[in-house]
């Protein structure tokens, strides 16, 4: 698939079929978003594959708002940072994240990022239990990790609309 192609394909898609993700496709997806740059070449990246429908599902919880649909998806990947690796773990962990999403298209996926780092469990308690605390109840997020993401992804039959028309030459600065 050409570069342009698969960037025009990716979109976040949140609904899925139940058709699991052969081990072969996933480790393809891992080892191709392993390769994504990093600060320093700190590789402060980690990857955790859920598959099991259950926890994905429980995943859903982590937020009453915006991760609803990780109930219907056959896997999400967790992309985790390294805090001791870098202090740019985020940065570091988002492009990686980019890389699962172009990697699911150039597999033929869809896929959804959910974000977690930051973000309250409940919108009314923004003060209260965070969604990477709660997904630590239940999943083994390494010690000395910090969960960024989750990224929804399988199989759909879904197509979503065209972007809509934006005047995208207002977002770009021309120096001269």
């Amino acid at each position: 698939m050409e570069f342009k192609e698969l960037i025009a394909k990716r979109r976040s898609v949140r609904k899925f079929s139940d058709r699991p993700v052969p081990r072969e496709v996933v480790d393809r997806i891992l080892a191709e978003a392993l390769t994504a740059p990093s600060a320093r070449n700190t590789r402060s990246t980690r990857l955790m594959v859920v598959n099991d429908p259950a926890l994905v599902a429980r995943m859903a919880d982590m937020r009453d708002y915006g991760s609803g649909f990780l109930t219907g998806a056959p896997l999400a990947i967790v992309v985790l940072g390294d805090t001791s690796s870098s202090d740019l773990w985020r940065e570091n962990a988002a492009i990686a994240a980019t890389v699962v999403q172009l990697a699911c298209v150039d597999e033929g996926l869809a896929s959804c990022w959910v974000h977690v780092n930051g973000r309250p469990r409940r919108k009314d308690a923004p003060d209260g239990e965070t969604a990477a605390d709660y997904l630590r109840t239940f999943l083994p997020v390494p010690e000395g990790c910090e969960p960024l993401c989750a990224i929804a992804a399988g199989y759909s039959d879904f197509t979503p609309a065209p972007l809509p028309a934006a005047d995208d030459e207002a977002r770009i600065i021309r120096l001269k």
